[in-house]
């Protein structure tokens, strides 16, 4: 209906203004497809949502080291705490394009500086850091800060920690695409919100997230959600994923 009265409109020598007049409220309006209901909550995870983490247990996941379940991390009060040594943690599920919510606390005792103070990170199907680290008053490389696509795009902004020290990301994710001879055709994109602010936006992968070296394009599919174990005693808690598509 819009795109006929536009034509009749132009061939008519009539103005995009004047063929607006000729619009009922309804000729705009559209009633399918209808969106799905999320239900939400300020103590839980939406209705849709897959669950990783609610502080009971570690069923989600598996060790990365040997792909043993559960994994060696410590789960007490509900927060989950890296067991230095024992290697990553990474997800039964593969994931594609996601948003994904994590919360993450610095160890208590702090200790180290740079790189070596509250090191972990969060990898976007296995493969695409985005960094965790204590960064109050700790200098280090500013691609590998809080908030940072690990030695790819530091954050717009250093986000600091919150009066109980707990952090929050909120990540949306759209995966790269690459046709049937492992040809990139599309990058994959990160959004991240760091306690409530904008630290990355639309942010381009240029491939995997290397400590030595530069990004290398590795085409693939579905991957996990991993969490690193740098050897420090970070913590997590509050981890589900919302499945895009």
């Amino acid at each position: 209906m819009l795109k006929q009265t536009l034509l009749i409109a132009l061939f008519a020598g009539i103005s995009y203004a004047g063929a607006q007049t000729k619009f009922q409220p309804q000729d705009t309006e559209f009633y399918e497809p209808v969106p799905p209901v999320v239900k939400t909550s300020r103590t839980a995870a939406p209705s849709d949502a897959i669950v990783l983490f609610d502080g009971s247990n570690l069923n989600e996941w598996v060790s990365e080291k040997d792909g043993k379940s559960p994994a060696a991390w410590t789960v007490q009060g509900q927060v989950l705490t890296v067991k230095p040594g024992t290697g990553g943690i990474v997800t039964k599920k593969n994931f594609e394009d996601f948003q994904l919510h994590v919360e993450w606390k610095s160890p208590e005792v702090i200790k180290g500086e740079g790189q070596g103070r509250g090191n972990s990170g969060i990898f976007l199907q296995g493969k695409y850091e985005i960094q965790v680290l204590d960064n109050d008053d700790n200098k280090t490389y500013t691609n590998g800060q809080a908030g940072s696509i690990y030695k790819q795009q530091p954050p717009l902004a250093e986000a600091r920690k919150q009066e109980d020290g707990w952090h929050t990301y909120d990540i949306l994710y759209t995966a790269p695409r690459f046709n049937s001879n492992g040809i990139l055709i599309k990058r994959g994109m990160v959004t991240v919100i760091h306690n409530g602010v904008l630290v990355q936006y639309n942010s381009e992968l240029q491939g995997t997230t290397e400590y030595i070296g530069l990004p290398k394009m590795v085409a693939h599919g579905a991957g996990p959600i991993a969490i690193q174990d740098h050897g420090d005693l970070v913590s997590f808690r509050n981890i589900w994923i919302r499945e895009l598509k």
